[in-house]
């Protein structure tokens, strides 16, 4: 018996398989090129499944473009489906990042999807690809009521925050756990092998060198690997995403694929059959405090990548919730497919300036037959300017001081029925660590651009107090900055225990940084650290997060380009803080900006003794790859939140 043989013997056998992501709305390709893609791309495809079994990951907007310049191309896909020699698994009938948008437009996108493949492709998928792998526990319910058994995600990202997690799980099939309790079946993919397999097509790597990377996979136990997980556009075409893509060589790149599969050990199996392999483990929690999005790749990949970067995606995100919002208000003549185009991820990264102008002319059409009008800013009393530091205001369901030399901040927030302020500011030096030695804020702005001093609108400002005639007080400033005027009404409710924020930005220029709102800080005597706890929705059922231990910092920069590495996806817009006893909610109007939630959570000594920092800031804007300022709409850009007890 030669050496090799007994090696695969002494080791457990490795079931490999593959999945090419096809996807005819990819961002940076204009619409032009599509029969190219079709041509060079996914006939190959075809042709790779007459040799191996693959699996094909497609959206139904995908197919319904295909079907109209290609039958053929349908039919033959059909045909090498019944055969078995491609497995179909599902997304949505648009690429859409479900953790953002409202959970009944996810549920009508997989809906959309799943009539789509049955009309094409004549089957019914079982298995999905979490869009842009985009996961969050509040999807697993809305997959399993789509009729889906199985999903899968990138190992990777929600491993780096789980280290309790074996060694072995990244090669086992396992099962996620939904925020519903519902649980459903998960197959890994794998970022190194899927990149490898690509460097492989390009001509960066030998196909001895990537056999010897996929052979190195092997364990004592048997194991499943995911060869590829990714695009189907970049062989044999170029997208034009990137500056530093590969050129293309007179060597087919899909031949070069094809050998490669021809090379391995063992041939390629249908993603479905690796579930043989999962054993009898508990369902997974794949999310956590620091990480309650994970998603593909390395970590620019981030939530903030589809909220509030690109070319202004907070604007058309927001103009997506009008519509959905004017959608439900009609209850007749919906339109959800044209919702679900209007809302995919490829329209929020690299797209070409043709692509965006024709985006936004639909978008606005879409706008002008659905959309709510806007609610009106509450109007100030007329009232002499404030001439005092700092502003008591006092209702008949909370008390609040406002500190007018720093662009009226909240210095403390207490509500009805609370023995003492909750919510405020933390002085210099608070902290004995110098990580957090800096003033702490409530209810503030601050925008950083890259090479230039930090804007914020903790300045003096002329401020004006009143009551109304429903016992609200109201408070009104304008702060002038470098950048413009920063304009903001409070509203502090009689009849509720609830502050509201109107901001109004009337910034001509609007260049890539990073505008951050809010900025909640917890008053950290006011809570049982080891009983508090976030609440919120990214995109399904309420997922709650226990924060005892936990160290999170969603904002931390992951480099000089990427400016945030977590978010939350607030997609029925409200997080809330809680210990059981004292709490409170934090609401943001999707309507007029549907702001990403940044989270931070640390314990901190202060004055020698434990204490806690905890804060939630609303983000309007962070800079990544994708970040090329170009406005939906011209004129002010406004946010609107609230704060309220629990």
């Amino acid at each position: 018996m030669n050496a090799p043989f007994q090696e695969a013997q002494a080791k457990g056998a490795l079931h490999v398989f593959a999945f090419f992501h096809l996807n005819l709305a990819f961002s940076s390709i204009e619409e032009e090129r599509r029969d190219e893609v079709i041509a060079r791309c996914y006939w190959p495809l075809l042709r790779l499944a007459e040799r191996h079994v693959i699996g094909m990951e497609i959206s139904g907007y995908t197919l319904e473009e295909i079907a109209a310049r290609d039958p053929a191309w349908i039919a033959q896909a059909r045909q090498l489906i019944a055969f078995g020699r491609i497995e179909l698994i599902g997304s949505g009938y648009s690429q859409m990042i479900g953790p953002l948008v409202p959970a009944r437009v996810t549920a009508e996108n997989l809906r959309l999807g799943v009539e789509a493949y049955e009309k094409f492709l004549g089957v019914r998928p079982h298995l999905a690809l979490v869009g842009e792998q985009a996961y969050s526990a509040g999807l697993v319910g809305l997959y399993r009521d789509a009729g889906y058994d199985g999903l899968i995600m990138d190992y990777d990202n929600p491993a780096a925050h789980h280290p309790e997690w074996p060694a072995e799980t990244a090669y086992r099939p396992a099962a996620a756990l939904g925020a519903d309790e519902r649980s459903i079946a998960l197959i890994w993919s794998n970022t190194a092998a899927f990149q490898q397999l690509q460097r492989l097509a390009h001509g960066d790597i030998a196909q001895d060198a990537y056999l010897r990377f996929v052979r190195g996979k092997r364990g004592e136990q048997p194991r499943a690997l995911c060869l590829y997980a990714s695009d189907a556009e970049i062989f044999d075409f170029r997208p034009g995403r990137f500056k530093t893509e590969e050129k293309l060589s007179t060597q087919s790149e899909w031949e070069r694929i094809d050998r490669a599969f021809a090379g391995l050990d063992h041939p390629l199996q249908k993603p479905s059959a690796v579930l043989a392999l999962r054993g009898a483990e508990a369902p997974l929690k794949l999310e956590s405090a620091a990480c309650p999005v994970p998603v593909k790749k390395q970590r620019k990949y981030n939530l903030a990548r589809w909220a509030v970067t690109g070319r202004d995606n907070t604007a058309i995100n927001a103009a997506c919730q009008r519509v959905y919002e004017g959608m439900l208000a009609a209850q007749t003549g919906q339109d959800w497919k044209e919702l679900c185009y209007l809302w995919a991820s490829d329209f929020r990264t690299h797209l070409t300036q043709k692509r965006w102008d024709a985006y936004c002319e639909r978008l606005a059409a879409a706008e002008a037959r659905w959309r709510k009008p806007a609610p009106a800013a509450f109007a100030m009393p007329s009232s002499a300017p404030q001439t005092e530091r700092h502003l008591t205001i006092a209702t008949h369901s909370l008390q609040a001081m406002l500190d007018r030399r720093r662009g009226l901040a909240i210095e403390s927030l207490q509500f009805i029925g609370q023995s003492r302020a909750i919510l405020g500011g933390l002085p210099h030096g608070f902290f004995d660590d110098i990580a957090l030695q800096a003033d702490w804020y409530s209810g503030d702005c601050v925008f950083e651009a890259p090479g230039e001093h930090k804007l914020t609108d903790l300045e003096w400002c002329e401020a004006h107090i009143a009551a109304d005639a429903n016992g609200d007080v109201l408070a009104h400033a304008r702060i002038d900055t470098a950048r413009g005027t920063i304009e903001k009404r409070l509203r502090f409710c009689a009849g509720s225990p609830r502050v509201e924020f109107d901001l109004s930005f009337d910034w001509p220029d609007w260049s890539k940084g990073v505008l951050r709102l809010g900025h909640f800080t917890l008053l950290p005597d006011a809570f049982d650290a080891g009983a508090l706890e976030l609440v919120t929705c990214n995109g399904g059922a309420a997922e709650r997060f226990p924060l005892t231990g936990q160290r999170v910092d969603h904002g931390a920069a992951v480099s000089f380009l990427v400016s945030s590495s977590h978010g939350l996806g607030l997609s029925e817009g409200w997080a809330e803080l809680s210990d059981g006893h004292t709490g409170l909610r934090i609401t943001v109007d999707r309507a007029t900006a549907p702001l990403l939630g940044l989270f931070t959570h640390r314990r901190a000594k202060a004055a020698g003794r434990e204490s806690l920092f905890c804060q939630l800031t609303l983000s309007a804007l962070e800079l990544d790859d994708t970040s090329k300022p170009s406005p939906y709409r011209a004129g002010p850009r406004r946010f609107r939140f609230s704060v309220e007890k629990v």
